[in-house]
């Protein structure tokens, strides 16, 4: 499960945005102008222009454009992990665990696309304290998935393998479709992730 959310920083004076769900709102377009152009070449300016709002609107809420990008990163770290637990919990076997696993981080991966393309960018961007949640957060995510393939190997499942290593390419298959997969062209990212599953399995199975 994940850590105890971040308390929010405290905002700046400032009129509030005419939009429902203002904080989120902000997010999602940031995400978008962030995964499109890049952190460094997207300003507020930029971002208000997207929302038709002024600056003053998304400064009542976030005080800086870093304060935005780091709320993006904990926010999908913390919805992925929250999204793929509740996944995991329905199976009861180790190999049914590491299929829901990889399946529910593709859903969420398709489904908050821009989200991940910005987190690309990596949590050395981070503000220091916001950097140190979101490695706790991604600690927890990677420590689920060794413990299924613990479980699966102290089962039987699963034959003897190194588990951070494995975990890490299960990872990285996940992740690497971020720099390549584009919601609506294809394959959904759910059954690509089955089929990396089906790949994994032959070479897991005991």
């Amino acid at each position: 499960m994940p850590d105890s959310p971040v308390p929010a920083k405290r905002p700046r004076a400032g009129r509030p945005p005419t939009l429902q769900a203002p904080r989120e709102r902000i997010l999602e377009e940031a995400a978008r102008l962030f995964a499109r152009s890049g952190y460094e070449n997207s300003s507020v300016a930029d971002l208000a222009a997207a929302l038709g709002v002024s600056k003053a609107a998304i400064y009542h809420y976030y005080t800086t454009k870093q304060d935005i990008y780091d709320a993006i990163i904990l926010e999908v770290v913390g919805g992925l992990t929250a999204a793929v637990s509740q996944a995991v919990a329905q199976a009861d076997t180790a190999p049914g665990r590491l299929r829901q696993f990889m399946l529910a981080h593709a859903r969420y991966f398709e489904a908050h696309h821009p989200q991940f393309v910005t987190m690309l960018v990596g949590y050395s961007g981070m503000a220091i304290p916001e950097r140190a949640d979101a490695a706790r957060l991604r600690d927890g995510y990677e420590r689920m998935l060794r413990g299924i393939l613990a479980d699966g190997i102290a089962s039987g499942e699963f034959r003897v393998l190194d588990v951070s290593a494995t975990g890490r390419a299960v990872l990285s298959m996940l992740n690497w479709m971020a720099r390549w997969y584009q919601p609506g062209g294809g394959q959904t990212a759910e059954t690509i992730a089955a089929g990396y599953f089906d790949l994994l399995a032959g070479g897991l199975a005991a």
